[in-house]
């Protein structure tokens, strides 16, 4: 018997809107009835809508289409266990931003091999946010001191699932061709973004021996 397809949905608060991740499921072939929703922070699991889902509604054979990898929670640790959760469940995942996550109809050494990326690619993902934080304080330092320098580039739009290619890419999962394809980046876009991640790379090597200055 074919398994049911449900959907989730999640904001992090009564503010913000749901009907984007909403269409995009519908888009899908989601029924209406059966999108979950929750506004409530990532930062735990309290939530009543997502629980429900799990303990109540899913059963083995179901698919579980989500828009965006971060819908599972707000860290690696987090994410990665839910995923393995759902996997031991026998739950297929949809990531409707990342297609090439998706489990349906992967054989387990292809679901297996998905797992790892997904663990590697939060990863980077954790890590990534980590930079930010410390490019922040980087920020802040220069300001305390007086140096009156200003960081940062102006804000260049990339596509939703850069991080995700990005890393995909630069492990020598996926060819540049394809890269370029999945994020529909003409070539010279592309190895601009690529340029604008390995010089954020650099930033923060320097950034260990700045705040180690700074602190003697």
């Amino acid at each position: 018997m074919e398994g049911r397809m449900y959907g989730y949905a999640r904001v992090s608060s009564k503010e913000q809107n749901l009907d984007r991740q909403i269409e995009a499921l519908k888009a899908r072939g989601v029924n209406e009835r059966d999108i979950i929703t929750d506004k409530k922070s990532g930062k735990d699991f309290n939530r009543e809508g997502y629980n429900s889902l799990k303990e109540q509604l899913l059963r083995k054979g179901d698919i579980l289409v989500i828009k965006e990898l971060d819908r599972l929670g707000r860290n690696y640790t987090q994410i990665k266990d839910e995923w393995r959760e759902l996997q031991d469940m026998g739950v297929d995942i949809e990531v409707l931003d990342t297609p090439m996550l998706n489990t349906t109809n992967k054989q387990d050494i292809q679901k297996q091999l998905i797992v790892n990326i997904v663990f590697e690619l939060m990863s980077y993902i954790a890590e990534n946010e980590r930079h930010k934080i410390r490019k922040r304080q980087k920020e802040g330092i220069a300001v305390a001191k007086g140096k009156g320098v200003k960081f940062g580039r102006k804000a260049v739009k990339k596509p939703c699932n850069w991080k995700e290619i990005y890393v995909l890419w630069s492990k020598g999962y996926i060819k540049g061709v394809e890269a370029m394809r999945m994020t529909g980046l003409r070539r010279s876009t592309f190895y601009k973004f690529v340029r604008e991640e390995k010089e954020a790379e650099e930033m923060d090597k320097e950034l260990g021996t700045i705040l180690y200055e700074w602190k003697r």
